[in-house]
C-alpha cells in the first residue's frame, strides 16, 4: 500500500520538470507525487497531465463495482495476483467512503490488498469519495491516466460500493464487471435501474455459499430478457447477440465449472478472430462465479477479461469508448476552467453576494442571478 503524499506547496516551472523526469524514470515516489498534486488539484496539475497525455492508452482500464459486502477488494487482490503470475504490472484505484472527520478515505477494506501491496510491479492508490455519488472520486479518471502514463498494462478501478448509482465507471473502464453475492438479494432489482445496463461481465462471488446459481440463472435470465436472444442449442454455445453465458459456465461449482469456463472464453476469444473487421459479433456477457478469498474461478475471469478486450479491439468498440471519454474529459476540464473565471477571476461570487438580498425576498430568483453572472463574467 503506498503512502499517501502528504500536501505541499504550488509546484513552479522547476519542480514540474523535475517531478516529470523522475516519473518518467520510473520511480514509484514520483508516481505518488503526482497522483496527490492529481487529486487535489494543485497549482499545475493540469500541464502534468497535459505532459503525460501522449503516453496514455495503452493499458486495459477494468471497473469493478457493485453493492457492499460483495467482495470487491478480495476480488482485485486475486485479480492482482493473476495478473502478476503473467508478469504484467498492475494499478488498483481504490475509491472509499469519505471520512466525516478528516475527509479523507476510509482504508478498513484495502487491508485486504495489503500483500499484493508489497509487490513491486503493483501500485495502490486509496481515494476518498469526497462526496461524489457515482461510486467514484471526482479525479478518478486523471488519476488512472497517470497510471497509465506510468506504464502499467492494466489498471482496476474498484467503486465505493453504493449501489445503483455506481455507473460513473462505465465512462472510466473499458471493461465493467458487477459483483454481486448469494445474499445480493434486491440487487438484481437494482440492476433493471442501471447496473445491468453498464456490466459486460458479471461475477456471483462468494459462490459456495447457497442460493449462488439460482442467482446466476437469475441473472443469465434477465439478459436473455432484455436482449430477446435465442436458447442454447444443445450442443452448441449461446448464439451471438444473446448476452447470456455460454452453457455450462454458471452451471456448477466454481472448482468443477473451471474447464469448460475457461474452454468458453477461448471460444470468445476465437470468435473475434474470425470475425470480419466490418461485422464483428456482439458481445456475449458472461455469468462467472468465483470464491475470490480461494482463487476459485479467477483464471476463468481472467481470461474472460482478455475475452472481453480482444472484442473491444476487433470491434472498433475500444476506440468509441476511448473517444468518449477523452470528449467527456475535455468537456471536465471546460467546466473546472470556466467555474475558475466565473468564480475567482471576474467577480462571480461577489455578484451573488449582492444578490442574496433580493434572492431572500424574492425579489429576484437564482435563474436571473446566475443569467447576470454569466453574462457579466463571461460575456
Amino acid at each position: 500500500m503506498e503512502p499517501r503524499e502528504p500536501a505541499g506547496p504550488p509546484a513552479d516551472g522547476a519542480r514540474l520538470a523535475a517531478l516529470l523526469e523522475a516519473f518518467r524514470a520510473g520511480r514509484r515516489p514520483a508516481l505518488a507525487r503526482v497522483i496527490s498534486l492529481v487529486e487535489d488539484e494543485r497549482p499545475g496539475f493540469e500541464a502534468l497531465l497535459d505532459e503525460l497525455h501522449a503516453a496514455t492508452g495503452r493499458a486495459h482500464r477494468i471497473g469493478i463495482t457493485g453493492p457492499p459486502g460483495a467482495g470487491k477488494s478480495t476480488l482485485t487482490a486475486a485479480l492482482v495476483r493473476r495478473f502478476r503470475e503473467g508478469g504484467e504490472r498492475v494499478g488498483v484505484v481504490a475509491v472509499d467512503p469519505t471520512s466525516p472527520f478528516t475527509g479523507g478515505a476510509l482504508l478498513g477494506d484495502r487491508i485486504r490488498m495489503h500483500e499484493v501491496g508489497l509487490d513491486d510491479g503493483v501500485f495502490i492508490r486509496s481515494m476518498a469519495s469526497r462526496g461524489s455519488l457515482g461510486g467514484l472520486a471526482v479525479s478518478t479518471k486523471e488519476v488512472a491516466d497517470v497510471m497509465d502514463a506510468f506504464g502499467f498494462e492494466r489498471i482496476l478501478i474498484e467503486t465505493v460500493g453504493v449501489g445503483q448509482s455506481e455507473l460513473e465507471i462505465a465512462a472510466a473502464a473499458d471493461t465493467t464487471v458487477v459483483v454481486l453475492v448469494p445474499e445480493s438479494g434486491d440487487s438484481i432489482q437494482a440492476m433493471k435501474a442501471g447496473l445491468m445496463e453498464i456490466a459486460e461481465l458479471f461475477v456471483v462471488n462468494k459462490a459456495d455459499r447457497p442460493g449462488a446459481q439460482r442467482l446466476a440463472r437469475d441473472i443469465e435470465m434477465m439478459l436473455h430478457l432484455r436482449t430477446g436472444g435465442a436458447r442454447p442449442k444443445a450442443g452448441r454455445r449461446w448464439e451471438v447477440g444473446h448476452h447470456g453465458p455460454p452453457a455450462g459456465l454458471a452451471a456448477g461449482p466454481p472448482a468443477a465449472a473451471a474447464a469448460p469456463a475457461a474452454a468458453d472464453a477461448a471460444g470468445a476469444a476465437g470468435a473475434a478472430d474470425s470475425a470480419s473487421p466490418e461485422a464483428p459479433p456482439g458481445w456475449e456477457i458472461p455469468v462467472l462465479q468465483t470464491v475470490a478469498a480461494e482463487g476459485k474461478g479467477i483464471a476463468e475471469l481472467a481470461a474472460a477479461l482478455d475475452a472481453h478486450r480482444a472484442w473491444l479491439e476487433r470491434s472498433g468498440a475500444l476506440s468509441r469508448k476511448r473517444r468518449e471519454r477523452l470528449a467527456g474529459r475535455v468537456r471536465e476540464a471546460v467546466m473546472r476552467t470556466a467555474a475558475g473565471v466565473v468564480w475567482r477571476e471576474r467577480g462571480g461570487a461577489a455578484i451573488l453576494e449582492e444578490a442574496l438580498p433580493e434572492l431572500e425576498s424574492g425579489r429576484t430568483s437564482p435563474y436571473r442571478v446566475a443569467a447576470r453572472i454569466v453574462r457579466e463574467t463571461l460575456g
